[in-house]
Order: C-alpha cells, then sequence, then structure tokens
C-alpha cells in the first residue's frame, strides 16, 4: 500500500542541470579520478567497488565540491582530487551501511554484500577511505585534510549513534537531528567548505559554504525518510518500507509515536522494538503516519533546512554558480526520486 507524498514545486529550478552543465568538464576528470584509484591488483577490489559506483548515483556530493569550488573563484587543480575523495568517503558508508543495515538493495541493483558477502563489502569500503586520504594528502592543505578527516570520524558517530538508538521508539526529534546531522549532514558540509578553503576564501564565506552543505545534508535525509514510505521501489531503488522493516527510527516514526494515541504506541513498540511485524502491519505504518501528518510535516521540516541552506550562501553575489546551489535546494527537497 502506497502514499501520495506531496511534493511541491517538483519542478523547481532545473533541478541539477544547471549545476551538472557548470561542473560537467571537472566532474569528468573526478570520474577519470576514481577509476583509477580503484584499480588493484586485487581483483575483487574494483570489481565491488565498481558495482556501487557505476550503479548510476547522481554524483551529487563531488559535484558541491567542485560549485562551492567555483564559487569561491578556485583556479587550481586540488578540486578534483578533493570531489573523488568525497565520493569515496560516501561510497564507503554505503559499503558499511549495507552490512550494519542487513539491506539487500542498493540503487535499484542487488548490494554489495549480496554479491560478494559482508566481509568483502566492509574491506573495499575501507580501501576506498584509504585512496581518500592518500588523495587528500596529494592535495596538500592541511585545512582541508582536517575538514575531510573530522567529517569520517563524525559520520562514524552518527553510524554507532543510530545503532544505539536503534528499535528505541522513545527516540526524541532532537536526538534523531542529532543523528542525522553526524551520518549525514556532515559529509555534505565537508564536501562544501573545502571548496573555498581551497580557494582561500574568507572566515565568512567558508562558514557559509558548510552552513549550506549541513543544511542541504539535514533536508535531504528528512525527504529520503519520507519517500522510505512515501515513494516507489523503482523511485528509490530499494523496496519501499525498509525502514520500518528494519527497525530504523526516523523522523515520520518518532512523530507517529509523539502523536498517537497509547494502542498506536503499542503497535510501534510491538513492529519496531520487538520486530514483530505481520502482514498488512506496513498499511498500519502508512495508515497512521497520514492520521498524524507525519511524512507532511517531516516535509516539512527539510523545507526549513532547505530554506536555511539558501540564506546561508545569500551572502555571495548573484552568479551563475549561486543560482546552481540554489536549484540543488529545490532538486533535494522536491525530489520524487
Amino acid at each position: 500500500m502506497g502514499v501520495v507524498v506531496p511534493f511541491e514545486d517538483a519542478s523547481a529550478g532545473n533541478g541539477i542541470d544547471r549545476l551538472s552543465g557548470l561542473v560537467a568538464s571537472d566532474l569528468e576528470r573526478v570520474n577519470k579520478t576514481i577509476l583509477e584509484r580503484t584499480g588493484s591488483d586485487v581483483t575483487m577490489i574494483p570489481e565491488v567497488a565498481n558495482h556501487l559506483i557505476s550503479s548510476g548515483g547522481k554524483r551529487l556530493r563531488p559535484m558541491l565540491t567542485l560549485a562551492a569550488a567555483g564559487l569561491c573563484n578556485y583556479a587550481g587543480e586540488g578540486h578534483i582530487k578533493l570531489a573523488a575523495s568525497v565520493e569515496f568517503m560516501h561510497t564507503a558508508t554505503l559499503l558499511h551501511d549495507d552490512v550494519v543495515d542487513q539491506s539487500d538493495m542498493r540503487r535499484g541493483k542487488l548490494a554489495a554484500r549480496m554479491l560478494w558477502g559482508n566481509e568483502a563489502s566492509v574491506l573495499v569500503g575501507d580501501f576506498l577511505l584509504g585512496q581518500a586520504f592518500k588523495m587528500m594528502v596529494e592535495v596538500g592543505s592541511l585545512p582541508c585534510l582536517d575538514v575531510l578527516s573530522t567529517a569520517a570520524a563524525v559520520i562514524a558517530e552518527g553510524e554507532v549513534m543510530q545503532l544505539s538508538a536503534a528499535k528505541d521508539t522513545q527516540t526524541t526529534e532532537d536526538a534523531y537531528l542529532a543523528v542525522i546531522r553526524a551520518k549525514t549532514a556532515a559529509l555534505f558540509g565537508a564536501a562544501c567548505e573545502v571548496g573555498p578553503l581551497l580557494a582561500g576564501g574568507s572566515k565568512a564565506e567558508i562558514a557559509a559554504c558548510r552552513s549550506y552543505g549541513m543544511n542541504l545534508g539535514v533536508a535531504f535525509q528528512l525527504i529520503d525518510d519520507a519517500l522510505d514510505y512515501g515513494g516507489s521501489a523503482a523511485k528509490l531503488g530499494k523496496n519501499v518500507g525498509d525502514d520500518f522493516r528494519e527497525g530504523k527510527i526516523t523522523l515520520p516514526i518518532v512523530l507517529s509515536f509523539r502523536r498517537g494515541t497509547d494502542a498506536e504506541r503499542d503497535f510501534w513498540r510491538r513492529t519496531l522494538e520487538k520486530g514483530e511485524i505481520n502482514d498488512g502491519d506496513l498499511a498500519t505504518a502508512l495508515d497512521t503516519m497520514r492520521k498524524h501528518r507525519a511524512l507532511e510535516d517531516t516535509i516539512e521540516r527539510a523545507r526549513h533546512y532547505g530554506a536555511m541552506a539558501r540564506d546561508a550562501l545569500e551572502l555571495f553575489p548573484q552568479s551563475n554558480w549561486k543560482r546552481a546551489l540554489f536549484d540543488v535546494v529545490d532538486f533535494c527537497v522536491s525530489r520524487a526520486h
């Protein structure tokens, strides 16, 4: 059973077309770097890595690194390796996440762990992290290395925080937002921050780009949370309701539990805490979310963070780069896939 989620302005801006056009030549170099750095005499490493890297991801995070550098008029070469590093960090976390979550699907394909096993997925993720840090060192910017290495530690903390909160229906909205700031937004923020750092931007410009990335990352994850209950398998690249089946506590659950009756809270405890899911329980979950406007309000929260992301860039003069970054906010908040 599905639910129609009201996404407004679905055609807002140009999606990420404007951004894709601006970074096209640089992104081609990033992709070339990615292919080179996944090479290894150990044949399983490029097989596992490329299974995910070439599976249709939009390269949004590395494109943000390239765009933030362009926004601040960077004219060097370092942003290419840093963008590739960001993509490797993201891919490594996906490989690790699928093992932790025991996910079967990723981007519409079997997860790497289903084809090569959990051990290979974890180890190839570690290989990609190693390659990411190697490229950061090659760029030679200690501030950028500091930002990205700090993000790697924060992301790991977020994963552990999420693991600790798994199946805990008492999780508060503030606690959940802390998890996604660490788990998702930290990499968005770092990806945007290293551009102005490389360009020698002012403290205000660096802080603005980081704020843009962090708020965009929160909005992106909140929309993901809503889409897990209001999207479609074809568009999600995974099964609708996977978060529910895995006992993940996301914002729609937090809102539904908080606003629910005693009987509804008992339902969430049975299905999420105890893992006792029966036929029809996903439909009940969706009905309960609809009753309490949990999906709509999750999307409204995402719009709020999207607005803060836009505001963060207002100190920059108008440019194609700025317009493209505004488009990304519209894309992330209004996407239906």
